[in-house]
């Protein structure tokens, strides 16, 4: 199967919008996407770039993409966070998802940062076997902790 991978641009953020709620869907999580378009459009290419975003094409439609965004490890220095690596169900097994993953690793090796992070569901054997054979330190003894604003509102009022 071909596919092209490179940088996205703002007229892609629907169909990356698209793969993020299908990925929500898989991870049984299908109401938990709040991001809009206008959100995705105005974070990835308004004044103050916060993501950087590399989608696949293939045929004139996004099958697959990998968001990432700065951040610094007091132990490492600057690092850069994938938050997705998202490939459309009809184009697992087709090579895309490594096509992706290489490029962020050029990408983060370019920024000249120390470590690449991301998270993986316990469950998702096959994306932990995947992330295994490229050589990424899958950590099982980490508990990731993510309050969300209803969290936030009450840890504040807890104050």
């Amino acid at each position: 199967m071909n596919f092209i991978i490179r940088n996205s641009r703002k007229e892609d953020m629907g169909q990356v919008l698209k793969l993020i709620r299908e990925l929500a869907v898989f991870e049984k999580e299908d109401n938990a996407v709040e991001v809009t378009v206008d959100d995705l459009e105005r974070s990835g290419f308004g004044d103050e770039k916060l993501f950087h975003c590399f989608v696949a094409e293939q045929e004139g439609s996004i099958v697959g993409m990998a968001l990432v965004y700065p951040g610094y490890s007091t132990w490492k220095g600057p690092i850069i966070h994938l938050e997705d690596l998202i490939v459309t169900e009809k184009m697992r097994g087709s090579g895309l998802g490594t096509a992706l993953l290489n490029e962020v690793v050029k990408y983060g090796s370019d920024l000249g940062v120390k470590r690449i992070s991301w998270e993986v569901l316990d469950w998702n054997e096959p994306a932990i076997d995947f992330y295994n054979s490229k050589g990424a330190d899958v950590k099982r003894d980490w508990d990731v902790v993510h309050p969300d604003e209803k969290g936030i509102a009450s840890y504040l009022a807890n104050m």
